[in-house]
């Protein structure tokens, strides 16, 4: 055994020249332990002792060799029969090893196994490794068929340090001033960033966080990021604004309070989609809003349907007839602002507009605040009771809110090992996906690649796999990249044909070992909102 340990090889092909590794990564006249091997997935090069992991706890040393701890990730199609019936998958020794298992009486026949259907198997490059030290191909270049085309799969375990999370969380609720910082742990490890329809969002790590920092900062940013992407609660905090815990694919947590619902729209929005409703029951509506308070009377659609003005003049700037800015601070109250008694927004009423038994109903953006109030003799606001009509239009309000969720994105750049790992001239392989020959995926879910230079790819990590990501303490975060697309344009690029493997050879041998244990594998079902991989119409029209 050389000191420098292969990590991308796939044992027991015959035939085929191995991916060239170095023999010697460090001087000569350092050495390890008689116990120890080296990784060379990552820069680190961790010397494993025998029975210990390396640092990423992605590497092992078993008894001399070097072993992968995690399993690689397959996905399968959701298979189904002609009655339509979901098959199941035959039991976990036989899906191992490609044998078929008894159904019981009058059960549909499981699947028993076949790993030759191609057009229903895919690779992904969950637990699949690296190209470090980045020169070589990818460690599964893989040749599949599928509806009569031939096609490669270029699979690949990123190491990314150019990369970062985009945090979407639905509220109403102010979080904290745009470009703060966001900390975790006490580390800066991002910021808020501008505000869109109905929700808050933040950017968080990226390379200078994870390398520009302190190696405190870097970890903690590090260890962050890998709870995001796998899908984990991370508590975050945001200077000058709230404490959050978010999780992706779940409801974020405000100072200690799970949000419900994110607005139906600011509050010129709110009003003119209910404009007809609220004029049938009330003199003036004003829906309270942090960035556009809405006042029906004035507003357009109140024009449009003859309401009479009622004089109410607000605190703030006008903008348009009906739409009001900065009718109060940023905050937590009425609308995602400061305040808990909406009437603190009236500045006067007009006396020669307003009239005595006017009738006013104040709601939030979400319809989670409303009162109802009626103008006595002096024009003073006193409140009463709701009335039916009016707890009616609040709760269409809220029926409109859709449910608050934090929404995770993983936006990495592939840089140049990655694109080594398909092609010696990586400049091809940005201008095929540019062209649309290559389908791009994470972990088998649908990457949009933004345009420009590069191959800058953005996912949903709720449409990946579970656990699809990892990290390596250089920091940098690891995750899942596939390049999918036909044989010839494969060749075309410049691609690495001499390392091309059959699906059913790769899944026969992989880069697992021999040891008698079933094979290091994971299988998933592909979602039914992802496309399949290999179904992608520029790769099969």
């Amino acid at each position: 055994m050389t000191e420098h340990t292969k990590t991308d090889g796939l044992p027991g092909i015959d035939g085929l020249v191995p991916p060239q590794v170095l023999d010697r990564s460090r001087p000569r006249n350092e050495r390890m332990a008689g116990d120890k091997i080296e990784c060379n997935a990552c820069p680190v090069l961790c010397q494993i002792s025998d029975g210990k992991s390396g640092a990423c706890d992605r590497y092992a040393n078993r008894a001399g060799v070097l072993v992968r701890v995690d399993p690689i990730v397959l996905l399968r199609k959701t298979l189904v029969d002609d009655g339509g019936t979901v098959v199941p998958f035959a039991n976990a020794a036989a899906q191992a090893v490609g044998t078929s298992a008894t159904a019981g009486p009058g059960a549909h026949p499981a699947w028993d196994g076949d790993l030759l259907r191609a057009d229903e198997v895919f690779v992904t490059g969950i637990g699949s490794s690296t190209t470090y030290p980045d020169y070589k191909p990818a460690p599964f270049i893989v040749q599949s068929t599928a509806q009569g085309v031939d096609l490669v799969t270029v699979v690949t375990e990123g190491i990314f340090s150019y990369c970062s999370f985009k945090v979407k969380i639905d509220t109403d609720r102010y979080l904290g001033p745009e470009q703060a910082n966001v900390r975790c742990k006490g580390e800066v490890v991002g910021h808020v960033t501008t505000a869109e329809y109905g929700s808050q969002m933040l950017s968080l790590g990226g390379v200078h966080h994870l390398t520009g920092g302190s190696k405190k900062e870097g970890r903690v940013t590090l260890e962050m990021m890998e709870g995001l992407g796998n899908k984990g609660a991370v508590e975050l905090s945001i200077d000058g604004g709230a404490q959050l815990v978010v999780q992706a694919g779940r409801a974020p947590i405000v100072d200690g309070v799970e949000e419900s619902r994110m607005r139906v729209g600011c509050g010129s929005a709110t009003v003119g989609i209910f404009a007809k409703q609220m004029a049938a029951l009330a003199d003036e509506v004003i829906v309270v809003d942090d960035h556009i308070t809405g006042v029906l009377s004035e507003h357009q659609a109140g024009r449009c349907l003859d309401m009479r003005r009622s004089g109410v003049r607000l605190r703030g700037r006008k903008s348009t007839p009906g739409r009001y800015f900065q009718v109060a601070n940023p905050g937590t109250g009425w609308g995602g602002t400061d305040i808990a008694d909406p009437l603190a927004i009236i500045e006067t009423w007009d006396p020669a507009t307003a009239w005595p038994g006017l009738r006013l109903l104040m709601t939030s953006t979400t319809g989670e605040h409303a009162s109802w109030y009626v103008l006595d003799d002096a024009l003073v606001p006193r409140e009463a009771e709701l009335p039916v009509a009016a707890q009616q239009v609040i709760a269409r309000i809220t029926e409109n809110c859709e449910p608050s969720q934090s929404t995770v994105l993983f936006l990495g750049g592939a840089g140049g090992s990655l694109r080594a790992g398909v092609t010696e001239n990586p400049v091809l392989l940005t201008r095929a996906i540019k062209r649309a020959l290559v389908n791009v995926t994470c972990g088998g879910a649908p990457a949009y690649v933004w345009p420009g230079g590069g191959i800058t790819v953005m996912v949903d990590v709720m449409r990946m796999p579970d656990r699809s990501f990892g990290t390596v303490p250089t920091p940098a975060i690891v995750a899942p990249i596939e390049f999918s697309m036909t044989r010839e344009d494969y060749r075309a690029l410049g691609g690495h044909m001499d390392y091309v493997r059959p699906l059913a050879q790769v899944l026969a041998t992989g880069a697992w070992h021999d040891d008698g244990a079933p094979p290091g594998r994971r299988w998933v079902h592909q979602p039914a909102t992802n496309a399949w991989p290999l179904g992608h119409a520029p790769l099969l029209g």
